[in-house]
C-alpha cells in the first residue's frame, strides 16, 4: 500500500470509502471509515467499515459471508476519501445485488489488462521457465507463426459443436495475439483506437 496522509478530522473522524472491483472496474458501493476500520481493512485483508447505524467496525460480509477481499487501497488527491479496490466474494448489496447501485457486476474483460502486464513482464524479465519468455525469445517470426496456427484451430473447432474446446482455442489465439502485440511494440488501447474511429464513420 503507497503511504497516505488521510485527513479524519473533516468529518468528525469519518472518510468516504469508495469501493471498486479489482478486475471488473465496477464501482460497487460506499461506506465510511474511520482510522481503526481503515488499519482493520489493512491487516485482515477484508473490507472493513465504520457502521454509522451501528456504531462500531463492521467489515462486509460479516453476516451474509459475501466478503470484499482487500486488493489495493488509495487516498485521493485532498486526502479526504479513499478508494479501495478489491475482490468481491458475492453480491454485495444487501437487496442481493451485485451493486449497491443495482448493476451487474460480471464482466472479466477487466483481466485483460491484468495479463498484458503479465505479458509485458515476462518481455522485460525474462525467466527460462517462462512459456511466454520462450515466445520472446524466438524472435517474431516465431510468434506470428503461433498466432496463425492458433487462428486455423479455432476455424476448425469453429465448424464443430464443442464449447469446451471452441472457447480453449479462443483463450489460446487471443493470449498470442496479445504476445504478437507486445513484440511489435504496440498497445492494444491502440487496437481499439482503431475501432472507435471506424465505428463513427
Amino acid at each position: 500500500m503507497k503511504n497516505m496522509n488521510i485527513d479524519f478530522t473533516k468529518m468528525n473522524g469519518l472518510i468516504p470509502a469508495i469501493v471498486q472491483d479489482a478486475l471488473s472496474g465496477k464501482v460497487l458501493m460506499q461506506g465510511f471509515m474511520n482510522a481503526e476500520a481503515l488499519a482493520k481493512t489493512q491487516e485482515t485483508g477484508m473490507v472493513t467499515f465504520f457502521s454509522r447505524s451501528k456504531d462500531r467496525l463492521w467489515t462486509k460480509g460479516e453476516t451474509s459471508g459475501n466478503f470484499m477481499e482487500l486488493v489495493s487501497v488509495a487516498a485521493d488527491c485532498d486526502g479526504d476519501s479513499i478508494l479501495i479496490k478489491a475482490n468481491p466474494r458475492g453480491p454485495v448489496c444487501h437487496t442481493g445485488a451485485d451493486t449497491c447501485w443495482d448493476e451487474e457486476n460480471t464482466s472479466k474483460t477487466g483481466f485483460i489488462d491484468q495479463l498484458r502486464a503479465i505479458i509485458k513482464d515476462r518481455k522485460n524479465n525474462p525467466s527460462d521457465k517462462s512459456y511466454t519468455a520462450s515466445l520472446f525469445a524466438k524472435g517474431i517470426n516465431k510468434i506470428a507463426q503461433k498466432v496463425g496456427e492458433e487462428a486455423v484451430e479455432i476455424v476448425i473447432e469453429a465448424k464443430d459443436d464443442n464449447k469446451e474446446l471452441f472457447l480453449g482455442e479462443a483463450a489460446d489465439l487471443f493470449f498470442h495475439y496479445l504476445v504478437l502485440l507486445e513484440a511489435k511494440g504496440y498497445e492494444l488501447d491502440e487496437v481499439m483506437e482503431v475501432l472507435m474511429q471506424r465505428h463513427k464513420k
